[in-house]
C-alpha cells in the first residue's frame, strides 16, 4: 500500500519553502546591488581624487619642470592610498612618471591616451582583472593647451573582498534564519493540524462502534474550516445515533408486531385443544379469529417485504412516461368500495393534464396508501379530496380529508416504521404502521418530497411533489 504524505509534513515543507524563496531571490540581488553600489562609490571617489591631482599638476606646471619632489610625493601617496598605479604622460606620449618605476621614459600609446589628448576624460572598468583606468588631461599653466595626460589604474579587488565578507556574514544570518524558520514551520504545522488530529480521534471512536461519543475535544472555534468539519461530523454522528435508535426500535417493533398475531393464534389454538368437545359455533368463531390473525401476520410480512424491496431497489425504478391523471383515477376507483362502506365522499380535482416519468406500480402504491389512510382515519359522512396540479418542473398531488387529524407532537413521527398515532384504532382498521414509511420511500426514490399539515379533529393534508422528468 502506497504511503501517503501527512498534511503536517506538507504544511511544514510549504512554510519552509515560502520562507526560503524570498531569501534566495533577494540574496543574489542584494549581493549584486551591494557590489555595484560599492563600485560606484569607489569610482566616484577615485575619479574625484584623479581630477584633483590633474588640476594640481596643471597648477604646479609639473610637466614644465625637470621634476617636482612635492608633486611626486603626492602622486606616490595617492597611488598608495588607492592601491593604484599612476602614469604621467607628456605631449610626446612619453611616460615621465610611473609610480611603479617600470615604464618611465617609454612611449605609451593607447586609445584612452589619444582620446584624452583630444580633451576627453575616460573611465574604463575591467571587472575581470579587478581594476579601473582613469585618464585626465593635464593643461599648461594658462589652462588652454593639453600638454599631458594623467593615467591612473586603481585596483577594485578590495571591493570584492568587502562584498565576500558581507556575503559570509549574510550567509551566517541566513543559516540562523533557516534554523529559526524550520523550528517555526514545524511548530506552526503542528498547531494547524492539531484540530484535525482531535477530529480523527473522535471519528475513530465512531468507527469502532462508539456512535454515542460527542466531540468536545474538537474546538469549533479553532478555524472556520475545522468548525465546518466539526459541525458536519456532529450532524453525521447525530444522524447515525438516530438511525441506530431507529434500527433498534424497528427491530423491537417488528418482533412485537410479529409476535402479537402469533400469540393470539397460540392462545386460540391452546383453548381449542384444552376444551375437549366444543360447540361448532364456538369452534368456527375461534377458527375465524385464527384466520384473521394469520391474515394480519401475512399483511405485516408483505408490508415488510415491500419496504425492504423499495429500500434495496430505490435506484432501480421501472420509469416510464405515464398519465398521472389516469393513474390517480384508477387508484381512486379501486378504493371506492372502502369509501362507500364508510360513507366517505371521494373527490378528484385535476387542474390540468399531467404526464411524467415515474414508476407506475410504485407511485400507485404510494397514492393508494395516502388515500386509503384518509378514508380509514375519517369519520362517517366525511370527505377525501385529491387534487393534481403541475408547473414547468414538478407535479403536485394533494390528499386532504376532514377526519380525526394527527396530534402536533406525533406529526414528525408518522413516517417512521411501525409508528401509529392511535394503536387501538390502527389495529381496528388493520394498519401495520408501515404504509406511510413505504409511501415516503417511494416518493424519495422519485427524488420527490412529501409534507404533512394536520390539526387534530379537523383533518389532515398530505402534499406530494415529484419532478416531471426523472433523473437517474
Amino acid at each position: 500500500m502506497k504511503k501517503k504524505l501527512s498534511l503536517q509534513a506538507c504544511l511544514f515543507a510549504l512554510f519552509v519553502l515560502i520562507g526560503l524563496i524570498p531569501m534566495l531571490v533577494t540574496n543574489g540581488v542584494t549581493e549584486r546591488t551591494s557590489y555595484q553600489t560599492l563600485l560606484n562609490e569607489h569610482i566616484a571617489e577615485v575619479q574625484s581624487q584623479c581630477v584633483m591631482m590633474a588640476n594640481q599638476l596643471t597648477k604646479d606646471n609639473y610637466l614644465g619642470k625637470a621634476g617636482d619632489p612635492a608633486a611626486e610625493a603626492e602622486l606616490e601617496m595617492l597611488a598608495g592610498v588607492y592601491d593604484a598605479r599612476i602614469l604621467v604622460i607628456n605631449s610626446n606620449y612619453v611616460v615621465v612618471k610611473d609610480t611603479f618605476s617600470l615604464a618611465e621614459g617609454r612611449t605609451s600609446i593607447s586609445d584612452a591616451v589619444f582620446s584624452c589628448f583630444a580633451g576627453n576624460s575616460n573611465i574604463e572598468t575591467d571587472e575581470e582583472n579587478d581594476y579601473i583606468v582613469f585618464t585626465r588631461p593635464i593643461y599648461n599653466v594658462d589652462g588652454t593647451v593639453i600638454n599631458g595626460v594623467l593615467l591612473m589604474s586603481a585596483s577594485i579587488a578590495q571591493i570584492g573582498t568587502t562584498v565576500d565578507s558581507l556575503a559570509w556574514k549574510t550567509q551566517l544570518l541566513e543559516l540562523m534564519w533557516v534554523i529559526v524558520l524550520v523550528i517555526l514551520s514545524a511548530v506552526l504545522a503542528r498547531v494547524l493540524v492539531i484540530p484535525l488530529y482531535k477530529l480523527a480521534v473522535t471519528i475513530n471512536h465512531m468507527a469502532i462502534g462508539d456512535v454515542a461519543v460527542d466531540t468536545p475535544i474538537v474546538s469549533v472555534d479553532d478555524y472556520r474550516e475545522t468548525e465546518l468539519i466539526s459541525d458536519a461530523y456532529n450532524k453525521t454522528a447525530n444522524r447515525l445515533r438516530i438511525l441506530d435508535e431507529s434500527r433498534q426500535e424497528f427491530v423491537s417493533n417488528v418482533s412485537h408486531e410479529l409476535k402479537t398475531p402469533l400469540a393470539s393464534i397460540r392462545v386460540l389454538a391452546d383453548s381449542l385443544l384444552s376444551a375437549g368437545e366444543v360447540p361448532v359455533e364456538l369452534y368456527r368463531e375461534f377458527m375465524e379469529d385464527i384466520s384473521a390473525s394469520v391474515d394480519r401476520e401475512q399483511q405485516i410480512i408483505d408490508d415488510l417485504l415491500t419496504l425492504v424491496k423499495i429500500d434495496r431497489t430505490s435506484g432501480d425504478l421501472n420509469v416510464t412516461q405515464e398519465n398521472i391523471n389516469d393513474l390517480i383515477e384508477n387508484t381512486m376507483k379501486e378504493l371506492l368500495p372502502i369509501a362507500e362502506k364508510k360513507d366517505v365522499e371521494l373527490v378528484l380535482e385535476s387542474f390540468r393534464p399531467v404526464v411524467a416519468e415515474v414508476d407506475r406500480l410504485k407511485l400507485s402504491l404510494a397514492v393508494s396508501n395516502l388515500i386509503e389512510n384518509a378514508i380509514k382515519y375519517n369519520n362517517e359522512g366525511g370527505w377525501v379530496r385529491v387534487s393534481l396540479n403541475a408547473d414547468h418542473k414538478y407535479f403536485f398531488i394533494k390528499v386532504a380529508d376532514n377526519g380525526i387529524g394527527i396530534p402536533e407532537e406525533a406529526q414528525e413521527h408518522v413516517f417512521s416504521r411501525f409508528y401509529r398515532v392511535d394503536k387501538a384504532r390502527s389495529r381496528e382498521t388493520g394498519g401495520t404502521g408501515l404504509g406511510l414509511a413505504i409511501t415516503q420511500s417511494i416518493i424519495l426514490s422519485h427524488h420527490g418530497a412529501i409534507r404533512l399539515h394536520s390539526k387534530e379533529n379537523v383533518g389532515s393534508t398530505f402534499t406530494v411533489r415529484i419532478p416531471l422528468m426523472y433523473i437517474q
